[in-house]
């Protein structure tokens, strides 16, 4: 059984940072890539950041590139996202999900077949 677990969530000023953490168990962790996906209310569910099993392939969606950083620890089994400069219109719950196979999108929500249960992460004007 996969277990994703995130935590570092919060509240926090705009020009502010928070580092997000998604634990894992239950599976090769290092063999595959992994993202962060946020839904704020009212919207679906988006694309915020990949990165592939070792570490060495980053992607990010363009709200959010230069300033939220992805990278993981395949020691830890830990995936992090460090998020600086934050804006009121970061506000959102984020997720942390594991690819289901080797190889897919990094980008696409369905190649992902693990979620986390969420953490909200909230940017106050």
């Amino acid at each position: 059984q996969v277990q994703l677990v995130e935590s570092g969530g919060g509240l926090v000023q705009a020009g502010g940072s928070l580092r997000l953490s998604c634990a894992a168990s239950g599976r090769t962790f290092s063999s595959y890539a992994m993202g962060w996906f946020r839904q704020a209310p009212g919207k679906e569910r988006e694309f915020v950041a990949a990165i592939n099993w070792s570490g060495g392939r980053t992607f990010y969606a363009d709200s959010v590139k230069g300033r939220f950083t992805i990278s993981r620890d395949n020691a830890k089994n830990t995936m992090y996202l460090q998020m600086n400069s934050l804006k009121p219109e970061d506000t959102a719950v984020y997720y942390c999900a594991l690819r289901k196979y080797y190889s897919g999108s990094y980008f696409t929500q369905t190649d992902y077949g693990y979620w986390g249960q969420g953490t909200q992460v909230t940017v106050s004007s």
